[in-house]
C-alpha cells in the first residue's frame, strides 16, 4: 500500500511526507492520509534555466498534486481530495531549496545569517477534475550566526530535508530575529490559505 494512515476516517490525501505538514493538518482538525509521491530524478525537484524563484514553487507543488492524481488512479485507490505543497527559500533571488550534506548546510546558513529572505510556499488542492492553488510568501530576518552556532546546528541533524537548511519550529527558532507573514506558511504548510482551499472542496474546517 502506497500511503500510511494517519486517521481511521481519512478527508483527504496529503501528497508529502513531511511530518510537519501532518502535524499542521491534525492542528486544525483534518484527518488525512499520507500518500508516497515519487519524486522526480536528482537532489530536490529541478529548476527550470532562467525560472524564477516563486514561479518555480508553484510549479513544483502542482506537478506534485498531479503525480498524486496519478498515482490515486493507477492504485486504484478511494477517491478523496489531494492536498500538495511545495516551500522555498528565496534569498536575492536565489532558491535554497534543501542542503545535500553538511558542506552544503553551512555554506546556506552561512548566506542566510543576517539576512533578509523569503519563504514561499505554494498550496495545492485538487478535487473531481480541480485544481485550487494558493502561495503564502513571508519575509524572514535571520540574526547574524556564527560558525561555530552553524556547525552545532548542523550536528543536531536538524538543517537536513528543510529547504533553506532551517525549520523555524526547531533549535533554529532562536536564530529568527522577525517574521513577516505566516509561521505555519515557513514551517511548510500555510494553515490560513490550506483552509480557505479545502474550504472550495467542501472540506469543513473548524
Amino acid at each position: 500500500m502506497a500511503f500510511a494512515d494517519s486517521h481511521p476516517v481519512p478527508r483527504l490525501y496529503l501528497a508529502s511526507t513531511s511530518p510537519r505538514r501532518r502535524e499542521l493538518l491534525h492542528q486544525i482538525g483534518i484527518a488525512h492520509r499520507v500518500l508516497n509521491v515519487p519524486a522526480p530524478p536528482g537532489e530536490d525537484e529541478p529548476r527550470h534555466p532562467g525560472e524564477a524563484g516563486a514561479d518555480y514553487v508553484r510549479r513544483t507543488a502542482r506537478e506534485k498534486a498531479q503525480r498524486g492524481e496519478l498515482a490515486i488512479r493507477d492504485q486504484g485507490l478511494p477517491p478523496l481530495p489531494l492536498l500538495a505543497a511545495d516551500t522555498t527559500v528565496i534569498l536575492d533571488g536565489e532558491v535554497l531549496g534543501k542542503p545535500d550534506g553538511r558542506a552544503h548546510a553551512i555554506d546556506m546558513l552561512g548566506r542566510l545569517s543576517g539576512s533578509r529572505h523569503q519563504v514561499h510556499t505554494a498550496v495545492v488542492v485538487c478535487a473531481d477534475g480541480r485544481m485550487f492553488e494558493d502561495v503564502s510568501i513571508t519575509e524572514v530576518r535571520m540574526r547574524t550566526i556564527t560558525r561555530a552556532e552553524i556547525e552545532r546546528y548542523c550536528d543536531s541533524g536538524e538543517p537536513y530535508g528543510k529547504a533553506g537548511a532551517y525549520g523555524i519550529q526547531g533549535v533554529a527558532a532562536a536564530f529568527i530575529a522577525r517574521i513577516d507573514g505566516s509561521y505555519t506558511g515557513v514551517m511548510g504548510l500555510p494553515l490560513y490559505e490550506t483552509a480557505a482551499l479545502l474550504r472550495r472542496v467542501g472540506i469543513d474546517v473548524p
